[in-house]
């Protein structure tokens, strides 16, 4: 569900770029040859899972609510599951269902990640240097993985894996190649949809649809749904 032999390397940096009083946050899921690799931005202390104290999973937006919705509607996530997020107060967050919502997320073959994995102690903007810095990890968590795609979210992030001024909006629905070691990696860049982009969460959704249906990934099953 995780690749244990980053996580040493990500602890390091954290202490560096992210706050001292949180943990980083490693990318998880589905981690043999994923569907979809999804690249977000960098957590926050908004995630549960980021404390020091918190001792189960430290994934990608546990405690958190509207990203949920992106998977649900782009059938990645059953629909019980993100009814459950929606209703879960921070404190009803546990380890069992941080843990239960990452077997469904690898069980329909994706894996959420960040482009760093400093935390920070709320949104602030980090500046390109520090997602450099996470760079050379991001390419060997992909060469791990081997997904079949990868959806990067919004234009900093797109920019930085992509070496080339992304700008989302003149980017839909296109593919473009990054090279790691010889290997082509199929990148989509999408509109981030969370935070301030929530107000393109569905042109997110409408971009991400087209994309599955571009390389025939499915999700789950309409029945495995209700």
């Amino acid at each position: 569900m995780q690749i244990a032999n980053l996580n040493n390397k990500f602890d390091k940096l954290q202490k560096k770029y992210g706050d001292i009083a949180l943990d980083c946050i490693c990318g998880a899921g589905c981690i043999l040859k994923p569907d979809i690799c999804f690249v977000f931005m960098n957590p926050t202390a908004r995630n549960v899972s980021a404390d020091k104290n918190w001792t189960g999973l430290k994934a990608p937006w546990i405690g958190t609510k509207n990203v949920w919705k992106l998977f649900m509607s782009t059938n990645l996530l059953s629909n019980d599951l993100y009814e459950k997020t929606k209703r879960m107060k921070l404190s009803d967050w546990d380890y069992d269902f941080a843990q239960n919502l990452y077997k469904e997320i690898s069980s329909n073959k994706i894996y959420i990640t960040n482009l760093s994995k400093a935390t920070q102690k709320d949104a602030r903007h980090l500046s390109d240097d520090v997602f450099k810095e996470y760079l050379r990890l991001m390419k060997e968590e992909l060469s791990i993985l081997n997904p079949k795609i990868v959806i990067s979210f919004g234009n900093q992030v797109s920019s930085i894996l992509l070496n080339k001024n992304i700008n989302v909006s003149k980017y839909r629905k296109q593919m473009v190649s990054l090279y790691v070691d010889r290997k082509e990696y199929k990148i989509y860049p999408v509109y981030y949809p969370v935070g301030q982009g929530m107000r393109n969460i569905n042109k997110a959704i409408e971009d991400i649809k087209w994309i599955q249906y571009k390389n025939n990934i499915s999700g789950l099953s309409v029945d495995s749904r209700a």
